[in-house]
C-alpha cells in the first residue's frame, strides 16, 4: 500500500484523535487503564510512518482538558504512563531523527510529567526531520480564549490595534504558531465528531474517520488514510473548473 502513495503529495501536517482505548480494553474484559497501555505501540507505528514517508508535522490529542474530569484512578494512571512512555521513546524519537514538542496547558500537568517533557524536547530539539506535537491538557475553545485574552492585553497596552487584527496576526497568538494547519484529520474508532480539538486549525483539514480502534491502529491504516487523502480535491471555496485552469 505504501507504493501507491504519491511523495509529491503528501500532507505536510497530519493531526489524529486517539479514540477507542477504553473500548479496546471492554472488548478484551480489562480496565480502560489496558487500553492506554497497549496504544503506545500504535503511536510508535504512526510516528515511524510519517517520520519514514517524509511528513512534516504529526500532532497527536494526548489528553484534553476535559479529561481532567474522568476518575482520578484513570487520570493517575494516565499521566504514569505518559511519564514512563516519554521516557521510554526518546531512543524511538531519536533514531527516527523526531523532534518532539507539545501544545496546551502544560504547567497543570504534574511536576514529573513536566520535567519529562522538558527533557524529552531538549535531547530531541537538533532533529530535523517529522515534528512529533503531543496535545496536552489542551482543547481548542481553552487556546482561542487564550489568544484573545493575548491581543485583547496587546491592544489595551498600545502593542496593537484593533485594525490589525486579521487571520494571521491571530494564528500567531494560537499554540500552534509556527506550525501549518493539519490538511489531514484523523478520527479512530468511527466517532464522527472533533471534540475541541484544533477548532481554527481544522476550518479546511480533510477528515478521515475509521472504525478501527486506536490501539489497532498501524502504519497500513495510516497509508490507507493518506491514500484516502490524496483521492480529493482540494478547493477551498473554489469549484474544480477553477482548480484545473
Amino acid at each position: 500500500m505504501k507504493e501507491h502513495i504519491d511523495p509529491s503529495n503528501l500532507p505536510q501536517h497530519i493531526a489524529v484523535i486517539m479514540d477507542g482505548n477504553g473500548r479496546w480494553a471492554k472488548r478484551q474484559g480489562a480496565a480502560r487503564v489496558f487500553g492506554h497501555r497497549n496504544a503506545i505501540k500504535a503511536v510508535r507505528e504512526v510516528t515511524e510512518g510519517c517520520a519514514e514517508l517524509g511528513v512534516k508535522f504529526l500532532t497527536l490529542y494526548a489528553f484534553s482538558t476535559e479529561n481532567w474530569n474522568r476518575p482520578k484512578f484513570e487520570v493517575d494512571a494516565l499521566m504514569t504512563l505518559l511519564v514512563h512512555t516519554i521516557r521510554g521513546e526518546i531512543k524511538t524519537l531519536m533514531d527516527n531523527n523526531v523532534r518532539l514538542t507539545t501544545i496546551g496547558h502544560t504547567e497543570s500537568l504534574p511536576t514529573d510529567c513536566q520535567h519529562e517533557l522538558a527533557e524529552a524536547m531538549r535531547e530531541t530539539s537538533g532533529n530535523t526531520g517529522l515534528t512529533l506535537v503531543l496535545a496536552l491538557s489542551y482543547s481548542g475553545r481553552w487556546e482561542i480564549l487564550e489568544a484573545t485574552r493575548q491581543i485583547a492585553a496587546d491592544v489595551r497596552d498600545g502593542r496593537i490595534t484593533p485594525n490589525e487584527v486579521n487571520e494571521t496576526l491571530f494564528s500567531h497568538y494560537l499554540t500552534t504558531d509556527g506550525i501549518p494547519d493539519p490538511e489531514l484529520m484523523i478520527r479512530t474508532s468511527g466517532e464522527m465528531r472533533i471534540s475541541n480539538f484544533m477548532l481554527w486549525q481544522l476550518a479546511y483539514s480533510e477528515l478521515y474517520m475509521p472504525d478501527v480502534l486506536w490501539p489497532d491502529f498501524r502504519k497500513n491504516h495510516l497509508y490507507e488514510a493518506i491514500l484516502n487523502y490524496q483521492q480529493r480535491e482540494r478547493r477551498f471555496g473554489k469549484t474544480s473548473e477553477q482548480l484545473v485552469k
